[in-house]
């Protein structure tokens, strides 16, 4: 004979514990206070994305009335400075990653002037190719490719991208696909517009430079005298002890005249200088020293330099 088990009909379910679902229910609360906190107390950070082939075209036409770069000087560190400035007035609760300076150049190999670009502090210079026509090629790649990680990392929640071309759309939407948050600046153009409308319309915010901002950054080209006139006229540059020197002298006479208090406010944004302030440090610089310090960036850097050592051994 067979026997067949008797199936026997499942057991209701145990209550749950109610000791151990409050137990849960306090550890999640207590893990999302401390994630909140930590999202509330993590400060914000921003980068800065400029197109230095836009930069250059729409600035020098602005101010210098071309954009052929062998007619105009622009002193890059300067206006790199007054961007961080601006930048810090946009955004008060947030910290610079680095300001990321796209330029072209023949094999990519680095010019005099984009090496001494490269080295200023928080700026990362980033070369496309330069063509026989010394068009850029393959610097919107790049800044969509540093837009893009920098956002997906969560390393940025403001990008400030200084360009026109409408080939940046996809930077932007890469971007704020990711979460962060885009603002276009551009250059007063002299007619019509020098940014494209789909960059326009696919950003989160604008904002224009105009000519009074420009102006101190880019100096037309002198005519080529005959050589002996020119080294007639032509002062020899002093040393960067020298201009250093002029630096401290002219942070103290600063402190004499206008306070401590006042000088004390700039402390928190070192290595950097307001905009205006620097513009002044650079003027009467200049009148000590008697000549122009417009094309001479490393003799600025020793300038600022100075500057700040002295107002170091006052605080």
């Amino acid at each position: 004979m067979t026997h067949h088990a008797v199936a026997h009909p499942p057991l209701p379910p145990r209550p749950p514990d109610l000791t151990t679902v409050a137990a849960g229910i306090e550890r999640t609360n207590e893990l999302l206070t401390r994630v909140l906190a930590e999202v509330a107390t993590t400060p914000s950070t921003h980068a800065i994305f400029v197109d230095a082939g836009y930069v250059y075209a729409a600035a020098g036409r602005l101010v210098a009335g071309t954009e052929d770069r062998r007619a105009f000087d622009l002193d890059a560190e300067g206006l790199i400075e007054a961007f961080i400035d601006k930048a810090r007035m946009i955004f008060p609760d947030s910290r610079l990653l680095r300001v990321y300076w796209y330029d072209g150049a023949r094999r990519r190999i680095h010019t005099a002037e984009q090496q001494s670009i490269a080295e200023l502090p928080d700026v990362k210079v980033r070369l496309g190719n330069l063509n026989a026509n010394n068009q850029q090629k393959g610097v919107d790649s790049l800044i969509r490719s540093d837009l893009e990680s920098l956002a997906r990392h969560r390393a940025i929640s403001d990008a400030a991208l200084i360009g026109g071309d409408e080939d940046l759309v996809s930077a932007v939407e890469a971007a704020q696909g990711y979460g962060a948050r885009v603002h276009l600046w551009g250059i007063e153009a002299v007619t019509g517009r020098n940014q494209a409308e789909p960059l326009l319309w696919e950003v989160d915010s604008q904002r224009t430079f105009d000519l009074d901002f420009c102006k101190p950054y880019v100096s037309r080209r002198a005519v080529p005298e005959p050589y002996g006139e020119a080294a007639a006229h032509q002062a020899p540059a002093p040393s960067r002890d020298d201009v250093r020197f002029v630096g401290a002298q002219v942070a103290a006479q600063w402190l004499g005249s206008r306070g401590r208090d006042t000088l004390a406010e700039l402390l928190p944004g070192h290595p950097y200088l307001p905009g205006a302030v620097d513009q002044e440090l650079l003027v009467e610089a200049e009148a000590l020293l008697g000549l122009s310090l417009r094309g001479h960036a490393d003799l600025r850097r020793a300038l600022r330099d100075g500057f700040w050592d002295h107002l170091g051994t006052q605080y």
